[in-house]
């Protein structure tokens, strides 16, 4: 009694912690992505915001650097409520299980809901980037260095802000790419589309004009402060004059006691255009502009952001070329790092044209469709479609109401040579019909080394029954079905797509029409899921048979020996015990080792679920 009660209580911990642990294809952790990775995206845009703090003081008293309390106080908060969502994001980790690569062969995929293991995984791929993401040391900067003395606070705050931001904004970033991977893949709602790729690009291209111009501003007051630096080096001045500091320091140093402090500024640092520029004075470049609108020594961040924001898009949309720089090195090198963004982020919106151009070959053959009255159109596409539905198994019961609804939906696509149409793993969002062309379908369990298994596909064949089982069953789940196989195109490939909203709505306007038993039967025959299921439900039956059967013969044969003895009374006492003995050790090895249990409640739980029964009556809505 007392060891049954213990292994009750340790299975029902085992159940309550498993209950606890999040299926990654939920509706609830699949909307926490999205609002994840968009508070990511605001959190990298408001990083910048830290180099805005140091700005400069040009009055008739002084010509110091200063730093803007309240924007860093501002930015301080900001920073700790984003970094709190990535802290939950980090606790929803530990708790979120993850498909076993090697079981998507199967369709569903195996959940691996071992708390221990989850923690093992994430402690090895992401963990180490969230927390350098999440490390509070801006915050740090801004609070605890003003409290120190002896220290140059504008100067420690500049410097180390600096580096800060720029050594966490690379794992921020570094982050973001295998969450929007993720998001793409388990929602489907972030697909390939024009709009979408127009959308991305234009949110690039405003993000990092406004990195840029942060770093302008940053190097335009650096550039200022090295300048009075060189002047304070020459002339043997203290270089606390460069420095503002609180009027409550009792060694508060001004210009005051300096008067031709300020002289020597202006004549050895004089806010002129580079082309005015002589041999004497320094060349502020491109930073001269951001001097001489006195956008370094306001206060008024709006003001200041906008202009900034409006240098970058404008010199990155040019890819740099209005740029006058100086001979200084860091400033051409920065002027170069906006070519190349240029020129990259350029090279994207030419290569998404081009990608588009290549699928509609400059031609929307659905928009001169659309203009056909609407009978006209529905024969079109009967003509074309009819007979490549009917090619599926499960559709050759299906009344012509329900196959003329699927042809009005299906849409032309093309997909050029080499190009990957669905990878393994990835949700299957449409159902393809070839019309044209070769297809690879490859299946390598995923990923397991020295499993392949390829098939390729000549027009006339389809793909994608998975979504089609997934639509057709109205106890399906939200998310879509992941994909089994990879798909690559051999050459251009020409066929029409029936996309998985369009499959379902078909499936539930026409369920009355679904109900039959052959349906039903065609369902289970050509499901991955039941097929899967059959499978190893046969083989677990055979071993199963093949053990019994030959644990029986072998009791024959030892019953037969034993009789064989017992009647031979010439046969010595010591050799018959020895043959019992041996035939005894034999019987027990092989059922150690070889035979399975014949026992039902331990041998049923090695099969696979059982999937659901087709239930096409069923209103997956009431």
């Amino acid at each position: 009694m007392g060891s049954g009660r213990i292994k009750i209580n340790l299975h029902s911990a085992r159940n309550k912690s498993e209950k606890k642990i999040l299926d990654p294809r939920g509706s609830f952790l699949q909307n926490w992505n999205k609002i994840f990775l968009l508070f990511c995206i605001i959190a990298v845009a408001l990083d910048p915001l830290f180099v805005y703090i140091p700005v400069v003081v040009n009055d008739k008293t002084r010509r110091c650097l200063n730093l803007d309390k309240e924007l860093g106080i501002i930015a301080c908060v900001l920073r700790t409520f984003m970094d709190a969502f990535h802290i939950i994001h980090m606790i929803f980790q530990f708790r979120t299980g993850f498909i076993a690569a090697s079981s998507r062969v199967f369709g569903t995929g195996e959940l691996i809901v071992n708390p221990r293991t989850i923690a093992k995984r994430y402690l090895f791929t992401y963990f180490i980037i969230d927390v350098l993401s999440i490390l509070p040391l801006p915050q740090l900067v801004i609070l605890v260095v003003p409290s120190l003395k002896g220290l140059p606070v504008a100067l420690v705050t500049k410097e180390s802000l600096r580096y800060i931001i720029i050594c966490q904004y690379v794992p921020r970033i570094v982050r973001i790419a295998p969450l929007y991977m993720v998001v793409s893949r388990t929602s489907g709602i972030v697909s390939e589309t024009a709009r979408t790729r127009a959308a991305l690009n234009l949110l690039l291209y405003m993000l990092a004009s406004h990195v840029l111009g942060a770093i302008w501003y940053s190097l335009s007051v650096e550039r200022q402060v090295w300048c009075w630096g060189k002047v304070a080096r020459i002339y043997r001045r203290d270089r606390r004059l460069l420095y503002c500091n609180d009027d409550k320091d009792p060694r508060r140093t001004d210009n005051s006691s300096n008067p031709d402090w300020l002289p020597l500024l202006n004549t050895y640092c004089p806010l002129i255009n580079p082309d005015d520029t002589n041999s004497t004075v320094l060349n502020f470049g491109i930073f001269i502009d951001a001097l001489q609108s006195g956008i370094v020594e306001s206060r008024d961040f709006p003001k200041k952001f906008c202009y900034c924001f409006w240098w970058g898009l404008r010199n990155l949309s040019s890819l740099g070329q209005n740029l006058k720089t100086s001979t200084f090195a860091g400033e051409n090198i920065f002027a170069v790092v906006i070519s190349i963004a240029g020129l990259v982020l350029f090279a994207l919106l030419i290569g998404n044209m081009q990608r588009k151009w290549q699928e509609t070959r400059g031609v929307e053959e659905e928009s001169l469709i659309s203009c056909l009255p609407r009978g006209l159109r529905q024969d079109i596409k009967r003509h074309l479609c009819l007979d490549l539905l009917k090619r599926v198994p499960i559709f050759e019961t299906m009344g012509e109401q329900t196959l003329d609804s699927m042809c009005d939906r299906l849409k032309a696509v093309l997909y050029t040579e080499k190009s990957y149409i669905v990878r393994e793993g990835e949700p299957v969002e449409e159902m393809l019909f070839i019309m044209r062309g070769d297809l690879a379908s490859t299946i390598t369990n995923g990923g397991i080394t020295g499993f392949s298994n390829a098939v390729n596909l000549k027009p006339g064949d389809f793909c994608g029954q998975e979504l089609l089982n997934w639509a057709l069953d109205p106890q399906s789940s939200s998310h879509l079905p992941i994909s089994t196989r990879t798909l690559q195109a051999f050459s251009e490939v020409e066929a029409f797509a029936l996309l998985a909203d369009d499959l379902k709505f078909v499936a539930s306007q026409h369920r009355h029409l679904l109900n039959s038993e052959q349906l039903q039967h065609n369902f289970r025959f050509y499901s991955v899921q039941w097929r899967t299921w059959a499978a190893r439900f046969i083989q677990a039956a055979w071993r199963r048979y093949c053990g019994r059967k030959f644990l029986k013969s072998l009791r024959k044969e030892e019953a037969r020996l034993l009789n064989a003895l017992a009647d031979k009374s010439g046969v010595i006492v010591g050799a018959s015990i020895y043959v019992s003995r041996f035939a005894a050790n034999a019987l027990r090895n092989l059922r150690r080792d070889e035979a399975p249990t014949p026992r039902i409640p331990e041998w049923l739980p090695l099969l696979p679920q059982k999937p659901a029964e087709p239930d096409f009556t069923a209103d997956q809505d009431h």
